[in-house]
């Protein structure tokens, strides 16, 4: 495989490969039907949802005041009785207005709502300002109408979507069940209990974060055969197989070759730094999808949030900022990569963590991901800044909070 840099993804192609293989990976689960209350949220859809009826199903006051027709002139015969929200509406003559409450449905001949604050009624008839149809309603069908696809087979509900299934009256969707993840850490150092692993229980914490399961498996030492042999072992019990270390073309990075031995590398290495020795693979005589996580942390959980989380919740893009004004100048190094500059917020200000200016001095002015990569003191930041150039002091950037990617 090249691992020249014109053979490299951008994050926004390797994001697209990664939801490929995702759909894939949907097109041959199992699915369930599950109570919209009983975990719906967090899972895919195994089925598109189509409205099955209009709502609301009435027009709907959303002032407390009078139904009233606006074509008609005052005054009005006001009716006897007042509509709350869990009656029926009745009937309205030409000529007639009713008290209605907020929230209750509009009698038929009725299509606006004069405020009790505008009203004005004596011998029991009516009168007010005039009105424009419409006013002080909700109309019928504006919030959905009947036969609308409101989502998509594939999509990821969230706990807000559980509102518009119960306000339609659905009780039941299909959905994918979660995936299995496996977490295996390599390397001699680590395998040997001499260094600590760092990455699996950060991975395993993003990956529940999401909504799935993660089991932390063990380690394997830097053997090439181990390897290989226990990443199979690993894809024949769960649907994801996750590796740390190894990623890299060192004499001992057995990762990529145990999986191109395993299965189709799809990529090797995306243009983000930290974190750019990232492979992904599908191993189909296993039925399972490989994320190789490189092994420095701060760059492991940035590639993870950055690329392998898109395969955990879907469609990732666009990813919300906060905007804050830089404290320094950061300067990039090799163009045609896209940083991932770690900040921390202080109201309004985005200081980067590792310049000299910051509690931790790791660089003067040029961004340095190499050794940032390794430093869990950058766990701190608040956030990332992505950025393709250099950047200048007191320059507005959008901020990605970790919040949100985790």
């Amino acid at each position: 495989m090249a691992h020249d840099h014109e053979s490299m993804l951008s994050r926004s192609e390797a994001v697209r490969e990664v939801l490929d293989i995702l759909d894939r990976a949907l097109s041959n689960r199992e699915t369930r039907e599950l109570s919209v209350g009983d975990g719906v949220a967090e899972r895919f859809l195994a089925e598109s949802i189509t409205a099955p009826r209009d709502v609301p199903s009435h027009d709907h006051a959303t002032m407390d005041g009078f139904a009233v027709d606006a074509t008609e002139s005052y005054p009005l015969a006001v009716s006897e009785g007042e509509i709350f929200p869990e009656d029926e509406p009745p009937s309205l003559a030409a000529g007639e207005a009713i008290r209605i409450a907020t929230g209750a449905p509009l009698p038929e001949r009725a299509n606006a709502v004069l405020k009790i604050e505008e009203a004005s009624v004596e011998a029991g008839e009516l009168g007010g300002s005039s009105l424009e149809p419409g006013t002080y309603t909700y109309e019928r069908g504006s919030n959905v109408s009947a036969g609308e696809v409101l989502f998509r087979s594939g999509e990821r509900m969230s706990a807000k979507d559980l509102i518009l299934l119960r306000d339609l009256g659905i009780e039941r969707v299909t959905v994918y069940g979660p995936f299995s993840a496996g977490l295996l850490a390599t390397g001699s150092e680590i395998h040997e209990e001499k260094t600590a692993d760092l990455d699996s229980p950060m991975l395993a914490a993003l990956v529940r974060s999401w909504g799935h399961r993660a089991t932390i498996e063990g380690t394997v030492p830097d053997e090439y055969e181990e390897t290989r042999d226990r990443i199979a072992q690993l894809a024949d019990e769960h649907d994801v197989v996750i590796t740390t270390g190894g990623t890299s073309v060192g004499k001992k990075d057995y990762v990529i070759r145990a999986l191109e031995a395993l299965g189709e590398v799809e990529f090797h290495r995306v243009r983000i730094r930290p974190g750019k020795p990232i492979a992904v693979a599908r191993l189909p005589d296993h039925d399972a999808v490989a994320f190789a996580i490189p092994g420095k942390p701060v760059g492991a959980h940035t590639i993870a949030t950055l690329v392998m989380r898109s395969f955990f919740v879907g469609e990732t893009e666009p990813i919300s900022t906060v905007e804050a004004s830089l404290t320094s100048d950061v300067g990039i190094g090799t163009s045609g990569f896209e940083y991932a500059v770690p900040v921390t917020l202080d109201e309004g200000n985005a200081v980067p963590l590792g310049h000299v200016d910051s509690p931790l001095e790791v660089y003067d002015e040029t961004f340095d991901p190499s050794v940032l990569s390794s430093s869990t003191r950058a766990t701190r930041a608040d956030g990332i800044v992505l950025t393709e150039s250099d950047l200048s002091a007191e320059e507005s950037v959008r901020v990605i909070p970790y919040s949100v990617l985790e």
